[in-house]
């Protein structure tokens, strides 16, 4: 059974979904964008048959009561404090991570910024920050690819991504998110100042390199088919993880594999747990 809860820090209070005993294993599950703590909906009902505590967030900006104006207060160290925050009112010293998209870049940034809080880190399409911004630098498909991360950062965007019924926006699902889903996360981006908070993730956003490595046991999911990510920047991912690390391909699935092949990934998820108890 999925709960609805608020999660208070310092920041404000934080929406979230959970499932599952409050006194099992604590997996905090970090959507991206342009989604929500529902994106996770398969994941949370696995991960509740396997008596873990799962608990999904509507990160920074998605959760109203969280949505700072000012793009300073997207940046990557305000989005690590919030996950240490939330781990800290949920009593849990440690905690099994997993992201997907932006929600794997923070995830990514905690186990590398706090490690002794993190037991094991699963990161769904997006690859080590380090990893990424050097191919985006370097390698020319990955390039490509990330050209729309430039007209997210333009003024204009959330007026030409709104327009004629959210069209635009509901594009970048591309048919791969169940429908019910995107009419939840258009209504909810719809509302005053949500889309201009998630876009204020890439307005911040500093490739400088300076992630570091990342010394927990590592799962990183990547799948043929996302637009958004090349495989220069997936295969690169495991040069920045010193703890045990395990690269897994999903074939003919897009960026949003979490809800278009939500069987598999919730498999590897929970594999990934199991072999690591302590």
């Amino acid at each position: 059974m999925i709960d609805h809860l608020q999660i208070p820090t310092p920041a404000g209070k934080f929406d979230a979904l959970a499932a599952g005993p409050e006194d099992g294993r604590g997996v905090l599950l970090l959507h991206g964008f342009p989604e929500s703590a529902l994106e996770f909906s398969e994941q949370l009902a696995a991960l509740e048959l396997a008596e873990c505590r799962a608990v999904a967030p509507d990160q920074r900006g998605y959760s109203p009561e969280v949505r700072p104006e000012q793009v300073a207060d997207y940046r990557m160290e305000e989005l690590v404090g919030d996950v240490l925050a939330m781990a800290d009112q949920l009593g849990w010293q440690r905690f099994d991570v997993v992201g997907h998209d932006w929600g794997a870049a923070v995830a990514w940034s905690v186990a590398a910024a706090a490690p002794a809080r993190i037991r094991t880190l699963t990161a769904l399409s997006v690859p080590h920050p380090d990893t990424l911004g050097h191919a985006i630098t370097h390698d020319a498909d990955q390039q490509q690819r990330s050209r729309y991360m430039q007209v997210f950062r333009s003024p204009g965007a959330e007026h030409a991504l709104l327009a004629d019924d959210a069209r635009k926006l509901r594009q970048i699902y591309e048919h791969k998110v169940p429908e019910e889903h995107i009419r939840d996360y258009v209504r909810r981006l719809s509302e005053p100042g949500a889309l201009t908070a998630a876009l204020n993730w890439y307005r911040a956003v500093r490739f400088s390199g300076a992630t570091g490595p990342v010394p927990v046991p590592t799962l990183y999911v990547w799948s043929t088919e996302d637009a958004a990510i090349g495989s220069a920047a997936a295969l690169g991912s495991g040069r920045h993880v010193t703890g045990e690390y395990r690269f897994e391909t999903i074939e003919d699935v897009s960026h949003w594999m979490a809800e278009e092949a939500p069987a598999t990934v919730s498999r590897l998820i929970l594999e990934h747990l199991a072999a690591y108890q302590d």
